[in-house]
């Protein structure tokens, strides 16, 4: 996309699943809690390196807001670590997958696939 576009979506080509004991680590003067760390990297299509980091928080962390920047086509978001397993399935499962960077509403910072029919399942390819 576009610089002066206030999103950016690019393919997620490859993760890296980090595991912490507990880091206590400020994001914008809230002190979380992090147990976990999926590092989503990728390309727009324009070929421009992205990452979205996406951090796994103890139960008794408080949650960041997303935190996103554009200009250095990075972002991060925040889940509960009883998410992590599902991340990863879907990382490993699906294709192609996107991530999403939302400085409009980063609140809506995601990562999806495409559509695909019911009932399809996997495929072999």
């Amino acid at each position: 996309m576009t610089p002066n576009l206030p999103l950016s979506v690019f393919e997620i080509k490859e993760y890296m699943v980090i595991f912490r004991q507990k880091e206590t680590r400020d994001f914008n003067g809230v002190n979380a809690h992090v147990r976990a760390i999926v590092r989503c990297n990728g390309a727009d299509n324009q070929g421009v390196a992205h990452r979205l980091d996406v951090f796994f928080l103890s139960p008794d962390s408080p949650v960041p807001a997303p935190i996103i920047d554009l200009a250095e086509h990075t972002g991060q978001i925040f889940f509960p670590m009883s998410d992590l397993l599902v991340l990863v399935d879907v990382l490993r499962n699906e294709k192609p997958i996107f991530g999403h960077l939302r400085a409009d509403n980063p609140e809506w910072t995601s990562i999806t696939t495409t559509n695909e029919p019911v009932g399809e399942g996997e495929g072999d390819s």
